[in-house]
């Protein structure tokens, strides 16, 4: 099941058919423990609507966007190798084997953008990518509710120059897109699931990547009960889980540059970097 929000509420696609709600409070929404099962019962008496609509809003009302770092391997590998140079390779070798994970804040509901909206690269960083990552929903309890397509923009150069500068290279202006909907499963989504990303310039390809998150070390339950330890989110959160698929070390984002981020069961999430 899928639900995308829309200027007039939320569309629930399920087995081949979409319903129309109206919504008065997107986070009293999507904020509900059981949210399959609740679902089901908001579209038993919903009306049917003609198709997913074309103009969908970023899936976010109120809700922090959290972050997790060094989850799979090629991670693991880039960060330390864009490090290296200011003595802070080791560091993620080390949260690569702890128990506790990496996670950081990533963006405000303002800082995030949506289906074709435009993610910003830093004017005073000179190496940028995109980091594709499967993204999950937690309730107010902290429970896995649904997931979605996260983009988590990065500036390479910054964060390389001193791993404590991670914040400036990842919470900027633009610097975070979900969509284009919230996956809501009646189970949880499985290890063979695919996540691909196509970057496009001019209109031809200048790079593309695949993994699954069979490749991730870390369990999503895993990293949301980390981050609900210490943590109160009356709303909800949205938590990235961190990317396997990291562009060569001479490839940088340019301004116009298309990003295609595809999950299974998600969708796609295209946005224009600006």
């Amino acid at each position: 099941m899928q639900i995308y929000k829309t200027e007039k509420g939320a569309v629930i696609a399920h087995e081949g058919h979409c319903y129309l709600k109206a919504i008065d409070d997107w986070d009293v929404f999507i904020n509900r423990v059981g949210l399959y099962g609740n679902l089901l019962t908001d579209i038993a008496t919903l009306p049917k609507t003609a198709d997913i609509p074309q103009n969908v809003l970023a899936p976010i009302g109120s809700q922090e966007v959290w972050a997790s770092g060094v989850t799979y391997f090629r991670s693991k590998q880039a960060r330390m190798e864009e490090s290296k140079k200011a003595g802070g390779g080791s560091f993620y070798d080390l949260v690569y084997d702890a128990d506790r994970p990496e996670l950081f804040f990533k963006a405000t509901p303002r800082r995030t953008v949506g289906q074709l909206g435009t993610v910003r690269i830093r004017k005073d960083s000179h190496w940028n990518v995109p980091e594709p990552e499967l993204t999950l929903f937690l309730s107010v309890s902290g429970t896995i509710e649904g997931y979605t397509v996260g983009n988590d923009m990065s500036s390479r150069s910054i964060e390389g120059e001193n791993p404590l500068y991670l914040p400036q290279a990842k919470t900027y202006d633009g610097c975070a897109a979900l969509g284009p909907c919230i996956y809501v499963p009646e189970r949880p989504i499985a290890a063979t699931t695919s996540i691909k990303m196509v970057i496009r310039r001019n209109g031809s390809t200048v790079f593309e990547g695949e993994t699954t998150l069979a490749q991730m070390k870390r369990n999503p339950a895993d990293l949301a009960r980390y981050l609900f330890r210490e943590c109160s989110f009356p709303q909800g959160c949205f938590l990235m889980t961190g990317t396997g698929i990291v562009p060569p070390d001479d490839f940088s984002l340019n301004i116009g540059d298309e990003v295609d981020i595809t999950i299974d069961h998600i969708g796609t999430l295209t946005n224009t970097v600006g």
